[in-house]
């Protein structure tokens, strides 16, 4: 995901999945970042372990281990659709009041969905008759569905036949790796009906490609994360005037609402609308409502119909917001001991699939890394929201494998199956299983440690030691770490000053501790770093140290070019004590001046500052420019009569 975006620590998680993997592929392994757009239930922070979190759903984000299968409304003008989900399934399609098109059910027989989710059959209906939707349900409910169903529906019934370049419907998602996934369920249901062609358009693509591609294919039905859209409409002097191709449009989607949101795309999608006709069906669709869904309901629909789909056992009152199947379990160790604990899970689980989150771009690069080497028989992807082409191919992959805290936990428990997800705590940290519970109503059962793990960090300092490349990895994460930390939002509970930061270096097995300032003033005692000059640390690759040692005599050589001739600054004595003894110096030199004399004679000195009164006088106004000469006039005569007394004075002793 594109982060965007400042990090904040989240849990790390792991989901497992029992299943099997095609044959000739290893277990796969997905280690993926997330940023801080998520709910703060998916927020606790987590160095060198994460969360694990078992899967047995079919999206998947996030780092995966294992072999596996495959807003509201106005008061007054709104109403509100319940549904609760003691079944999984509530009806078959054809149950529907408004009846669906053939073409449209054949593909959800073949799909292997012959009956609808309540979000489903309770959206739907009044999306596809004329109606607003605000629907909120837990990830994992079949929410994709819902509001794809009723598009290629409503298209359908138009009577007057879309042109190439017209856009009948827009599905925004934040998120590239979510648009891929909804443009490919769409790709099923658009299939039968060749008059309607649809795009993806999502960062880390040539916009450039993006706009030949709608003038030469078009594109009736559009999926797009909010940043690239909005560049999109910028895009006249291209050809492309897509502010007139969208005035034909009859749906808008707002997926993920909340996430939309908490990852700053308020000012887009505001822009976005500003270019959309007013009559239109809008559906905005979340996990959780929170006041901007709601501020965005009250901007962006009409007279809505809120639809909030609970969970079984589930009370009408409770805003839990993860599936009620999903086992949420959480384990306390300190800082040093998460690593290990995480290796021993994966290395037990070798034959289920797992994904794990951890806090920042930067730990997901140093770990993903160490599991690489240490989790043998385990193929393992890395993505975060820093890489660009290469995230898409990382994901696609991932997918053909078969395959926040709520949104996290929802790529697990999916639509009505069990699920198990894991999260790591500190001791200090652990009073934040209840504020789950009361806050996010996502209550959270212990899991004891698990014995006889094996000491690994010994062989991730000997990995730092052999090659520059992880040993800077090491040092990046433990910084991102530690700042990300410092911007957790519930910062009553993760606070900065509580960190052992000693016992955070060893759990990221640092050879020495890195210069922040957050670590400034500090004493770490029971930190031992390793007696290596870390500069001396060559890179594995012998490329990058060619380069490496090009740029070091290049510095030597430009230090001592400007130290040629000067003094140098001495550097084991205190920076205070020099700056007053140049200070001395300074004042001795001024003082031997002053007594050897000056070439300035008192009397020109007198006449320059008369001369500087009467500029400045002249600049306020104060004078007139008549004055000011006359002045100037006058001081210049007084220097001239002193200087012919002197001259007379001279030759009368002469």
């Amino acid at each position: 995901m594109p982060a965007r975006c400042e990090r904040r620590p989240e849990p790390r998680r792991l989901h497992w999945k029992n299943g099997t993997t095609p044959a000739g592929f290893p277990p796969p392994a997905f280690i993926h970042q997330k940023s801080a757009f998520h709910s703060s239930v998916a927020k606790a922070p987590f160095p060198p372990s994460g969360s694990l979190r078992r899967e047995c759903g079919f999206r998947a984000a996030g780092l995966a281990t294992g072999r596996g299968s495959a807003p509201g409304r106005r008061p007054g003008s709104s109403s509100v659709a319940e549904r609760t989900m003691e079944h999984v399934t509530e009806g078959s399609w054809e149950s529907l009041p408004v009846p669906l098109h053939p073409q449209v059910l054949s593909v959800l027989r073949e799909l292997g969905f012959p009956y609808m989710t309540p979000v489903q059959s309770a959206t739907i209906p009044l999306f596809m008759k004329n109606k607003d939707v605000a629907a909120e349900a837990v990830t994992g409910s079949g929410k994709t569905l819902a509001f794809v169903i009723p598009i290629v529906e409503i298209l359908l019934r138009r009577e007057e036949k879309f042109k190439k370049s017209q856009v009948g419907a827009i599905i925004i998602t934040p998120t590239r790796e979510l648009a891929v996934q909804i443009e490919e369920v769409l790709s099923h249901f658009t299939k039968p009906f060749p008059q309607f062609s649809q795009i993806l358009w999502i960062g880390g693509r040539n916009p450039g490609e993006d706009v030949a591609r709608f003038k030469e294919l078009g594109g009736n039905i559009i999926v797009a994360t909010p940043g690239r859209l909005e560049d999109m409409f910028r895009r006249k002097a291209e050809g492309l005037d897509l502010a007139s191709c969208v005035r034909s449009l009859e749906v808008l989607v707002l997926d993920e609402a909340d996430r939309l949101l908490d990852m700053g795309f308020e000012t887009s999608i505001n822009t976005i609308l500003e270019f959309l006709p007013k009559q239109r069906r809008t559906g905005l669709f979340s996990a959780t409502q929170t006041q901007e869904v709601e501020n965005l309901v009250r901007a962006g629909l009409r007279n809505p119909v809120r639809i909030s789909v609970k969970e079984k056992g589930v009370a009408a009152s409770s805003t839990q917001k993860t599936p009620s199947r999903l086992e949420n379990h959480y384990m306390v160790c300190k800082a040093d001991e998460k690593f290990n604990q995480l290796v021993h899970f994966l290395r037990n689980h070798k034959q289920e699939k797992h994904l794990v989150f951890f806090s920042t771009c930067a730990c997901v690069e140093y770990y993903g890394k160490a599991l690489e080497t240490l989790v043998k028989g385990v193929k393992i992807m890395c993505i975060h929201g820093k890489m660009k082409y290469k995230r898409n191919k990382i994901f696609m992959e991932f997918r053909k494998l078969q395959s926040a805290f709520v949104h996290r936990c929802g790529r697990t428990a999916r639509i009505g199956h069990g699920g198990s997800a894991l999260v790591f705590l500190l001791p200090m940290e652990e009073s934040y299983i209840s504020f789950l519970a009361i806050n996010q109503k996502c209550p959270l059962q212990e899991m004891k440690l698990q014995k006889n793990t094996a000491d690994l960090l010994p062989k991730l300092k000997a990995m730092a030691l052999g090659d520059r490349a992880v040993f800077e990895k090491g040092m990046k994460a433990f910084v991102s770490y530690v700042q990300a930390y410092a911007k957790h939002e519930c910062n009553l509970i993760f606070r900065l000053k509580d960190l052992d930061f000693a016992s955070l270096a060893r759990g990221f097995a640092l050879l020495r501790m890195p210069k922040m300032p957050e670590l400034r003033g500090k004493q770490f005692p029971d930190f031992v770093p390793v007696d290596v000059n870390t500069d001396t640390i060559p890179f594995k690759d012998k490329i990058r140290e060619k380069q490496r040692q090009k740029q070091l005599l290049e510095q030597q050589r430009k230090e001592k070019t400007e130290n040629d001739g000067r003094r140098k600054f001495i550097k084991n004595k205190a920076w205070s004590k020099q700056k007053a003894k140049k200070e001395k110096k300074k004042k001795l030199t001024e003082k031997r001046k002053r007594e050897e004399g000056s070439d300035v004679e008192d009397e020109d000195m007198e006449e320059l500052l008369n001369d500087t009164r009467l500029l400045k006088k002249f600049k306020k106004g104060k004078i007139t420019e008549e004055e000011f000469e006359k002045g100037l006039l006058t001081s210049g005569k007084r220097s001239t009569n002193k200087a012919d007394l002197e001259i007379s004075d001279l030759e009368d002793d002469c």
